[in-house]
């Protein structure tokens, strides 16, 4: 089963898709086996982490920011190089297993969409087998 979803996203964050994640494992009636959160986009991403502490996102964005700084000897015409390589450095998805109908995470974990390039109107699928 294949499940869209759209997602407004403002500003550089991580926004929390678990809930979404949790609903098509639902409506899939799979007890037994893998999601996969996918997103299309060059400049987002997929990633699995903390959700107790906020400052854990916030870390991690500061970190992403340091490791890949803005520079003007970008080529790329649309000045959103830096965007591509977060995007590229966090992935296009996740693989989540699927047990007793519901997802396999940690006590601390949840599923995250990675905006790198905001503002944008975005997607992301779950295909839950």
């Amino acid at each position: 089963m294949l499940y869209e979803y759209t997602l407004t996203a403002n500003k550089h964050h991580f926004y929390n898709i678990t809930p979404q994640v949790r609903e098509a494992i639902t409506k899939s009636n799979i007890t037994s086996g893998i999601a996969i959160v996918y997103c299309p986009h060059t400049t987002a991403g997929i990633t699995i982490n903390e959700s107790a502490d906020p400052d854990v996102v916030h870390d991690l964005l500061l970190s992403l920011d340091t490791a890949y700084p803005e520079s003007n000897k970008f080529r790329h015409a649309e000045g959103n190089s830096t965007a591509h390589m977060k995007a590229s450095a966090m992935g296009a998805s996740e693989t989540i297993i699927v047990e007793n109908g519901r997802p396999i995470l940690g006590t601390w974990q949840n599923i995250y969409f990675c905006e790198f390039d905001p503002p944008r109107n975005r997607r992301f699928y779950v295909k839950v087998m």
